[in-house]
């Protein structure tokens, strides 16, 4: 198998025997994949591919082999990536941990992969990370068939009542429910018919930070997300934005 010139992302890398890198690349046509880039910790050969292997960068790879885990064997930059910092660098770190965790191998979803792009546009043009984040989320759901209707009671079909309460079962969907159910555990209508219609401001904003992240959680299992930690760190100066960035990629 060989494969030239794949649109790509890299999401993950650490370093593989002496000199050389396994990287995880998310790739327009093929998916997730594990990439030995051999010698590129060897600086009088790898200088110039090691430095294009950055989180965020668009690329173009090439890779070859018959293992599931195959070789690099070219890469080159795509596109200038745009500039993610602060809050907007720890959120790409969020959304490359997302991919990671809960993408299959060789599983390709062209429609999340363009997402994805204009995901990190939006982050580094200054967007609302937390409207940024939540739209990726949704999207993230509905490739890989976790999604369910933000606007209808799950056991009726009936539209959502803006002055009802609701809880979410993952495998189900919205079910009625009192207001005796725990706080944390019930959603308003009315905020669940604002992100069903993108309007992700004021208490819709809250609301849809709690839900998605139940709803992820019932997919991604019981290791806590480590960009999230890496963030509440660095909200309280315990982690600089660099140092971080090594540890995530």
């Amino acid at each position: 198998m060989r494969i030239n010139l794949q649109p790509a992302y890299l999401l993950h890398r650490r370093p593989y025997r002496d000199s050389s890198q396994l990287v995880e690349v998310f790739t327009a046509e093929h998916g997730r994949l594990s990439l030995v880039a051999r010698g590129v910790r060897r600086k009088t050969r790898g200088g110039n591919t090691a430095a294009l292997l950055q989180p965020f960068v668009p690329l173009l790879v090439s890779f070859s082999g018959r293992a599931e885990l195959k070789t690099l064997t070219h890469a080159e930059a795509a596109g200038r990536a745009g500039r993610l910092e602060g809050a907007a660098l720890f959120s790409g770190f969020y959304l490359n941990e997302l991919l990671v965790r809960l993408l299959h191998r060789y599983d390709p979803h062209p429609p999340l992969f363009a997402i994805y792009g204009d995901t990190l546009e939006a982050l580094s043009r200054g967007a609302a990370a937390d409207t940024a984040l939540r739209r990726f989320e949704l999207a993230l759901l509905d490739e890989l068939g976790y999604s369910f209707a933000l606007d209808a009671e799950a056991e009726t079909g009936e539209v959502l009542d803006a002055d009802s309460w609701y809880r979410l079962e993952p495998e189900r969907g919205l079910l009625a429910c009192s207001q005796g159910v725990g706080e944390v555990q019930r959603y308003y209508g009315g905020d669940l018919l604002a992100i069903a219609g993108d309007n992700f401001s004021g208490s819709a904003a809250r609301t849809a930070k709690r839900l998605l992240r139940q709803a992820l959680a019932a997919h991604l299992g019981d290791m806590p997300l480590r960009s999230r930690s890496l963030f509440q760190q660095f909200a309280t100066g315990n982690v600089a934005p660099g140092s971080a960035a090594e540890e995530q990629s």
